[in-house]
């Protein structure tokens, strides 16, 4: 089995609940008492929070050389593949594979596949602003897959971001953040999305298939998957 090597900590939420989701799904494929191999390097959420608000404002030397830092302890560390336990963070893929000499399980590969398993063509996608306006996360999916990316309207970008950041980081589950999300999904329907990316791995704290009738791509479940399917590969 390879030693799935995971950056996390840009939300401790989300970086525990791929340790967990990793570790069942491995103990459900292998049976008995098995678990999956898991370096995590755990980045300190406060700095890395000071860190984004200088990349916002146009200074991201700082927080690439904590991802690149993070990455190279994990390789140092014996981690055979790494996993960024972020969808924004992938911003930061060509910058790591430049970096370290082991491969990078891109979060948006996986989930393209998964949709293009569904036979979608447009797809919504929710997520932090900078995953929802950058090109990053949008065109590697249409480039790879052939699927159209489209994302809410500036004032619903701005709410989602706030929610992001003030309530899910912080595990506060709103009823109201909800509807509105749920609101903004149908939106994003009117326009022709065919499913809905949950494209930051704290949405689905939020947002259940059981709330919306349109396929939600879970994109951190979909992540842990690719892990495990890969750490299994012979």
């Amino acid at each position: 089995m390879k030693v799935i090597g995971a950056i996390g900590g840009m939300s401790w939420v989300s970086s525990a609940e791929y340790y967990k989701l990793m570790n069942e799904m491995v103990e459900k494929e292998l049976g008995g008492l098995h678990s999956a191999r898991i370096l995590m390097y755990s980045i300190e959420f406060g700095e890395f929070s000071e860190e984004e608000r200088e990349a916002s404002e146009g200074d991201w030397k700082p927080l690439r050389k904590t991802m690149l830092e993070a990455a190279g302890r994990l390789e140092r560390g014996g981690a055979d593949f790494i996993i960024i336990c972020s969808n924004t963070m992938h911003s930061s893929v060509e910058d790591i594979e430049a970096h370290v000499k082991i491969p990078v399980l891109h979060i948006a590969d996986a989930t393209g596949e998964k949709i293009r398993e569904h036979g979608l063509s447009t797809i919504g996608l929710l997520g932090t602003e900078y995953t929802m306006e950058e090109e990053f996360y949008k065109k590697r999916i249409k480039d790879k897959f052939g699927i159209k990316v489209i994302v809410p309207d500036e004032n619903d970008r701005e709410y989602i971001n706030l929610v992001i950041f003030d309530e899910l980081c912080a595990e506060i589950i709103s009823d109201d953040s909800r509807e509105r999300f749920i609101e903004i999904i149908r939106r994003l329907r009117e326009q022709g999305a065919e499913g809905i990316i949950l494209g930051c791995t704290e949405i689905p704290l939020l947002v259940k298939q059981e709330d919306v009738d349109v396929p939600l791509f879970d994109t951190l479940t979909i992540h842990a998957e690719a892990a495990v399917r890969y750490a299994l590969e012979d």
